[in-house]
């Protein structure tokens, strides 16, 4: 069986290879090949120049790829025949929205009467609309695009218990199931954490952390360089780490505007086991995102007893506590919720968010995966 994968994700290319990206590694691969034994991906790419090829890894060679450089290929005819083809040579297709590519691929999967699933993975509105005012009208187009796909899809899978269920209803199958899996979850780990806890004192330098991509304006890193230098003129000694790919140019430029240059760290892309190693030294992760489906970082930042603190953006209500979440792009709230952060606050954040983490174990969401994948298949 040979499925295609279709969302407007960005994958890097150097010459004729593709490299994994955050959220995109092997494991996530692997789910499909799992399932389907051949797959073929749609979806962008960007010529990327590696200072350090050992921070990428090569996405499998057996794995086709069709790929545009921007979305606004799609306007050409022989670029839609190109997907059209795709679809038409695959068995099934797999459809993750809110994306472009994935709008007219639910199109062209009706037209050929080809199976297709939904993944949804996050709220278009909530994307767009945080850019500006100018965006609205494109935010309310993919939104009801989105919410017309959804709606006649005949099997969908949300990675949020509600939030996104209530938003995107549909009229078909569907489950609740993170696309966010954890390998194992350590007992060591919180013992590592509270051990870490009891050590702070408060002439030690305070690690927050973020990872998501740094040049996406939506992804809030500019509010916590805000709240930091508040924090700073208060006496407060923190550094923060961000790590993530893309163009620094914009943040560096806040944190130079607020006088906190020395105190931001770029950490760049990370291999995903790198990133786990990189969480053990945050002392509190903050996820300031202004859309979100369900973050895959705190999912990371919880099995590692991270206190956190975060946006009340999409499904991280359904994540954290809700005393620790402030309002998007507050950046008062942002430096009230961390002044909150008692070592006492801290542990018992700590316990919790290490135990709620056990909810996205991969031996637990694969088996529900892998159960409605094999639904679909037969109703098909």
């Amino acid at each position: 069986m040979k499925a295609l994968f279709v969302h407007d994700h960005i994958f890097p290319k150097n010459n004729t290879d593709y490299y994994e990206s955050y959220g995109f590694e092997k494991e996530f691969f692997d789910r499909y090949l799992n399932i389907f034994g051949e797959l073929s991906i749609i979806g962008r790419e960007k010529d990327h120049i590696f200072v350090n090829k050992n921070r990428f890894n090569k996405v499998d060679s057996n794995i086709d790829f069709l790929t545009f450089k921007n979305l606004k290929e799609l306007k050409n005819k022989e670029n839609r025949k190109k997907i059209d083809d795709q679809i038409h040579r695959s068995d099934y297709v797999i459809i993750r929205l809110p994306s472009i590519l994935g709008t007219y691929a639910v199109q062209s999967a009706k037209r050929q009467k080809k199976p297709y699933i939904i993944e949804v993975v996050g709220c278009p509105w909530d994307a767009i609309v945080n850019k500006g005012l100018k965006y609205v009208l494109p935010a309310l187009a993919i939104t009801l695009l989105t919410k017309r796909a959804v709606s006649g899809s005949m099997h969908t899978i949300y990675v949020t218990e509600e939030f996104l269920e209530r938003r995107y209803p549909t009229s078909g199958k569907y489950i609740a199931c993170s696309n966010v899996t954890l390998n194992s979850v350590n007992e060591q780990d919180i013992r590592n954490r509270l051990e870490k806890i009891d050590m702070m004192s408060r002439d030690k330098k305070v690690i927050f952390g973020t990872c998501a991509t740094i040049d996406v304006i939506y992804k809030g890193q500019q509010d916590v360089i805000a709240a930091l230098a508040k924090l700073v003129k208060e006496g407060h000694d923190i550094e923060y780490q961000l790590v993530g790919g893309g163009d620094s140019s914009y943040l560096k430029l806040i944190a130079e505007k607020y006088g906190v240059l020395d105190r931001v760290k770029f950490i760049g892309t990370l291999k995903h086991e790198d990133v786990f190693k990189w969480l053990d030294n945050v002392d509190v992760y903050i996820h300031p995102s202004k859309q979100e489906g369900l973050s895959r970082a705190i999912i990371e930042a919880m099995s590692k007893g991270c206190p956190i603190i975060g946006a009340d953006a999409g499904g991280i209500h359904e994540q954290i506590d809700a005393k620790y979440i402030f309002k998007k792009g507050n950046v008062s709230q942002i430096c009230e919720k961390y002044k909150e952060m008692t070592r006492e606050v801290m542990k018992e954040q700590a316990i919790k968010n290490h135990n709620e983490s056990k909810k996205y174990l991969k031996s637990i969401l694969y088996k529900r995966r892998e159960n409605f994948f094999k639904e679909f298949i037969n109703a098909n």
